[in-house]
């Protein structure tokens, strides 16, 4: 299927689309050989999309995790204050 080649990259877990425009903005994604444009659409699964000569790996696979929060454990990744976080009852998951 089709795809803008940011969205692509992005998907695969490279960097953000923002990034990935500033990168095809600069001539540094190619696709099938060819510099690839903004706003150039590609398919991931039959063409060769490379960043800085080197191709994208496989996209990764996405882990869903669900979880029963304790009481004490705040509800974000970091926390300024020390408390518990579910980043730490998460951790070596997926």
């Amino acid at each position: 299927m089709q795809e803008r080649i940011q969205k692509i990259i992005a998907s695969h877990g490279l960097m953000s689309r923002r990034a990935a425009e500033a990168l095809i903005s600069g001539g540094r994604v190619r696709v099938n050989g060819a510099v690839a444009g903004l706003g150039d659409k590609a398919d991931a699964d039959t063409d060769d999309i490379e960043v800085d000569g080197v191709p994208l790996r496989e996209k990764p696979a996405f882990v869903y995790i669900m979880l029963n929060k304790p009481r004490g454990v705040v509800s974000t990744m970091s926390d300024e204050r020390g408390r518990p976080t579910v980043a730490s009852l998460v951790s070596g998951a997926g």
